[in-house]
């Protein structure tokens, strides 16, 4: 309230002056126009008084009379141009404000869903392994087999949902740091492959297809931080698409450039939200109407990874509908095949 309070009063004292620029701009053309009158009737009778004109027309036609004209429109030229630089001056520090205010509006209103969205996604594993816990405790001897093994892998999967926002949270402040990648000769295929299977069949009612046509050269970079990458991107698209959803997971060798593409056929992105999805804590939507889970670290985290390995990010619609992240990865060259190395991602 304060904060408004303040900007409402900003622009208010930022119009006043624009009005009053403009104001003293009225009068000073006024001025300027009433003095050059005098200037003229001055000379006029001086020019007469001594003999130089014979009548009217003849003084606007003389030199001192061109020189009045020409130093009034000088004058002229001087008072609009220092009205046009203080009012743009002006103009531009509203403009500052009121960009800085949407910021601060924007990141109070990320922050606000974060910590509603972090909040949710901390006490629902916890719940989930507090209840297996409960029964196999209360009701373990009375269970059948089955059902504790069940229960236990419920509060397993809770427990590595927890784990991977705690680390996906970790990463997202390292990232922010002198974080160390562990530089190193990679299969894309291989590792890709392997990230999809696991997540076919932790998803088993998903479709999640592979595509590569033939083997590719290989990458350097961090193994857990692109596995990372392709993880969050394959979630990303399971998440927003209706069951039972359908992923594409292609790659493909163009010269020296390594593309992967992570198709959905989910409700896609909008043209404004496409701009701001790798932003860090962005997310569609708020908190309070939001159906799906997650934090809004996944794309922040992804686009970082792909850019500290040199690479690019880029977001598309798919056909009929749904989403395409397209990552381009340079392939490894002979010089860093030899010499493998641990890079710094600020260094990068």
């Amino acid at each position: 309230m304060q904060n408004s309070q303040l900007r409402f009063l900003t622009y208010f004292i930022m119009g006043y002056m624009l009005l009053a620029f403009v104001w003293w701009s009225f009068l000073l053309f006024t001025k300027n126009r009433d003095a050059f009158q005098a200037k003229i009737e001055l000379q006029q009778i001086g020019m007469a008084a001594e003999g130089v004109i014979k009548s009217p027309m003849d003084f606007y036609v003389s030199e001192r009379y061109q020189e009045l004209v020409s130093a009034y429109r000088k004058q002229e030229r001087m008072i609009m141009g220092e009205t046009i630089f203080l009012s743009l001056s002006l103009l531009a520090g509203i403009y500052v404000i009121y960009r800085g205010y949407r910021r601060e509006v924007d990141a109070s209103r990320q922050q606000r869903n974060f910590l509603l969205s972090i909040t949710h996604e901390l006490k629902s594993p916890l719940a989930g392994i507090r209840l297996a816990l409960e029964t196999i405790a209360k009701r373990g001897d009375q269970l059948p087999l089955d059902k504790r093994q069940m229960l236990s892998q419920r509060g397993i999967k809770e427990a590595d949902r927890l784990n991977k926002l705690v680390e996906d949270l970790l990463l997202s402040a390292r990232l922010e740091s002198a974080y160390q990648f562990h530089q190193e000769p990679l299969d894309l295929q291989e590792l890709t492959e392997r990230i999809v299977l696991q997540q076919s069949q932790q998803n088993p009612e998903a479709d999640i297809e592979f595509i590569c046509a033939k083997p590719l050269a290989m990458v350097s970079g961090d193994r857990q931080a692109l596995t990372s990458v392709v993880i969050n991107l394959i979630e990303n698209a399971l998440k927003y698409s209706p069951p039972p959803a359908k992923v594409t997971v292609a790659l493909r060798q163009e010269d020296k450039l390594l593309h992967l593409e992570v198709a959905d056929q989910g409700i896609g992105i909008n043209a404004m939200d496409k701009k701001r999805v790798f932003e860090k804590f962005y997310r569609v939507g708020s908190e309070d109407t939001r159906k799906t889970k997650g934090t809004g670290l996944g794309l922040f985290i992804v686009k970082e990874l792909i850019r500290a390995h040199h690479g690019t990010i880029k977001v598309r619609d798919n056909q009929p509908q749904g989403t395409i992240f397209a990552i381009t990865l340079p392939v490894m060259t002979k010089k860093e095949e030899q010499i493998p190395s641990i890079a710094s991602y600020h260094e990068q």
